[in-house]
């Protein structure tokens, strides 16, 4: 008959010397990779004159109805358009059944300041910067691949995948807006 082991006496073996070095010799070395590794982890965030201009403010008080500006934020340009009445209601017109990427005029501005609109200028088919006032939709036209675009930056015709793309922004004022 075999004999059982008595499970009230601990048999664990003690840790020695040699485990400790173990254990000491492997969290310097993860210290020391994680040392290495961190420059090169770390040159991947974006530079400081980047995260400088993360958001800018912009007073569209100045310009008139009618007329375009383009400004730069975060090294891209940004298209700001006031809009007139004619349009405004123009974009509404379009029926969503028409567009390549469907967005009402309404999903493309802020409730309240429909005669602003605001969008990043690169073209969304190979990032060429598309001319204001022309096409056949009396928006925007990329002179590279012919995208066109309605008085809503919305893609009408042509090799652009998608809409001009609308950057975070927002109205502080009646005529401050920010943008990032």
């Amino acid at each position: 008959m075999a004999t059982q082991p008595n499970l009230a006496e601990p048999h664990a073996p003690q840790p020695s010397r040699r485990d400790f070095l173990y254990v000491a010799a492997g969290a310097v070395g993860a210290v020391g990779v994680a040392g290495a590794v961190w420059p090169l982890i770390n040159q991947l965030n974006p530079d400081a004159s980047v995260l400088a201009l993360s958001s800018i403010e912009f007073d569209v008080g100045g310009i008139e109805e009618g007329q375009s500006v383009t400004i730069k934020w975060r090294g891209l340009p940004v298209f700001v358009r006031h809009r007139t009445a004619a349009e405004i209601e123009e974009a509404k017109a379009v029926p969503l059944a028409d567009l390549k990427d469907p967005a009402t005029d309404e999903a493309r501005t802020k409730p309240g300041h429909e005669q602003w609109l605001i969008m990043i200028a690169n073209c969304t088919h190979l990032g060429c910067i598309p001319v204001g006032e022309s096409g056949e939709f009396g928006g925007w036209f990329c002179p590279c691949h012919g995208s066109q675009f309605d008085t809503a930056g919305r893609i009408r015709k042509g090799p652009a995948p998608t809409n001009l793309v609308l950057p975070p922004y927002e109205f502080i004022s009646d005529t401050l807006v920010q943008i990032g």
